[in-house]
């Protein structure tokens, strides 16, 4: 069986938890404390050095790390990732935007305003953050536009890596009323016969 390493509250570990649920497959949570450091243990750095969540035990005892890269693991022989080169690879391109232009931004704010109850030292880095995580979001409004999904007319992976941190982006202070794509494509992910909730 499976076993995910990970904290209920972050969307990077959700993304593995709804892929899971997607796919029926069965797995064991460890919950991990990132806030009292619980990914720099000796235990936790054997599994990933790079000391981040989510991991992901194989059968085999063996790990995997990075939650886009744990993502097209599972995804591997589903719908949920396109066999042919060129959705393959905008799959691919839309999971690099989500951890280059989405994740570092959307992620962070929410981080410092759900987590960490907006500290006043990081109130600067707060706003930097609403900014440039308004503009992923302004991407993704224009391709949601044309497509039910991101990458054209199928659920993929690439929906779940966006999906994580967008549909909570509210806790980190974003508005989502002015995209109405992205609030279209927020409810059709979500009534998947086999969604799963982030607290489910």
């Amino acid at each position: 069986m499976y076993r995910i390493y990970g904290d209920q509250r972050s969307g990077n570990c959700y993304k593995v938890k709804l892929m899971m649920a997607l796919r029926g497959f069965a797995y064991e949570w460890v919950d991990v404390d990132i806030l009292k450091g619980e990914t720099r243990s000796p235990a936790f750095l054997e599994k990933n050095p790079n000391g981040k969540i989510p991991v992901l035990e194989l059968d085999d005892g063996s790990y995997l790390w990075e939650s886009n890269a744990i993502l097209n693991y599972l995804a591997e022989g589903s719908t949920f990732l396109p066999q042919e080169p060129r959705l393959r690879t905008h799959v691919l391109q839309w999971q690099f935007f989500e951890q280059y232009s989405h994740e570092p931004y959307v992620a962070v704010a929410r981080f410092i305003q759900f987590y960490l109850d907006m500290p006043e030292e990081r109130r600067a880095e707060h706003a930097s953050c609403l900014k440039e995580g308004y503009k992923a979001l302004d991407v993704m409004e224009q391709q949601l536009s044309r497509t039910p999904y991101l990458v054209g007319d199928t659920y993929s992976i690439a929906d779940i890596a966006l999906y994580a941190y967008t549909h909570v982006a509210a806790e980190g202070g974003f508005d989502l009323s002015r995209y109405p794509a992205i609030n279209a494509w927020l409810q059709r992910v979500a009534s998947h016969p086999q969604h799963v909730g982030m607290y489910d």
